[in-house]
């Protein structure tokens, strides 16, 4: 009896200890240990008015689903924007679960076609202003958010970020790449129409052209809100998606192991200079 007692003890002493051990591992380590992963998609969200943000963090959780975020100081429903300190708790929240982050831009500069080096400001104070900049000024706009989010979180981004609206030119690229950033946009098919107009392309329409399209591999785009779209399509498009790509066979990883992206990832961004 004294024997079977101090095995069961034992048992109970392990497990304990291997749950403890489980707590102490980083939550990106955790992902990497789970089941192998043949058929990897790779679910990104852009920052946006983040009025779903509470309802798609909620999702991701219960579907286990990690993802990629690409970060900008955008105005937000509540009168802030996505960098303050009333998003800091939800954004800690997200580095615990393991997720990975990346610059979006600090004021969301958008390329305008046919330049290398002129923006629209989209957020900020020069929202809404077209200007000139440089190199220099663009390898700021990457590093502000890494800054600030590392302030708030304690994370580093990784070295890589996406042109807002995915504009991008060769200069650009070549400037973002020596200031220690690699761009990443999305797959053809990854395109979920998440700010698209809901009267012309309603949530049932996208879900469909996603479940249909969407194949391993690719990098899918959506956002934490868009101001335009009178149907919000998470949560009402993101659950089915995730339910029904999974029951296609496929899985879903964050950029970290991205076959291409995935050196970027590995990387930390720099704050003031490369790789520093």
């Amino acid at each position: 009896m004294g024997g079977r007692l101090w095995l069961l003890m034992g048992v109970l002493a392990h497990a304990l200890w291997a749950c403890g051990a489980q707590a102490q591992v980083p939550a990106q380590t955790r992902e990497s240990s789970t089941a192998v992963c043949s058929k990897p998609v790779f679910l990104t969200f852009d920052t946006g008015h983040m009025g779903v943000a509470p309802l798609i963090a909620e999702v991701l959780k219960r579907h286990q689903v990690p993802v990629t975020f690409f970060i900008a100081r955008e105005r937000t429903r509540s009168g802030g924007h996505t960098l303050d300190d009333e998003w800091a708790p939800w954004w800690r929240d997200r580095v615990a679960e393991g997720h990975a982050f990346a610059s979006h831009t600090w004021d969301h500069w958008v390329l305008q076609a046919g330049h290398d080096w002129r923006f629209k400001a989209t957020q900020g104070d020069r929202r809404g202003q077209l200007l000139n900049a440089d190199a220099a000024a663009y390898c700021e706009q990457l590093r502000q958010p890494v800054r600030r989010f590392e302030a708030m979180t304690g994370e580093r981004m990784a070295a890589a970020f996406r042109a807002p609206a995915g504009r991008t030119s060769q200069a650009l690229l070549a400037a973002a790449r020596a200031c220690g950033f690699e761009h990443v946009g999305w797959s053809p098919a990854g395109f979920l129409g998440d700010e698209l107009d809901s009267a012309r392309f309603p949530n049932e329409q996208l879900l469909k052209k996603a479940l249909r399209d969407v194949r391993a591999g690719d990098v899918l785009v959506a956002h934490l809100g868009i101001w335009d779209r009178q149907e919000p399509w998470a949560p009402a498009v993101l659950e089915p998606l995730i339910v029904g790509l999974k029951e296609r066979g496929l899985c879903f990883r964050t950029l970290r192991d991205h076959p291409v992206h995935g050196s970027a990832f590995a990387r930390r961004a720099p704050v003031d200079g490369v790789g520093r």
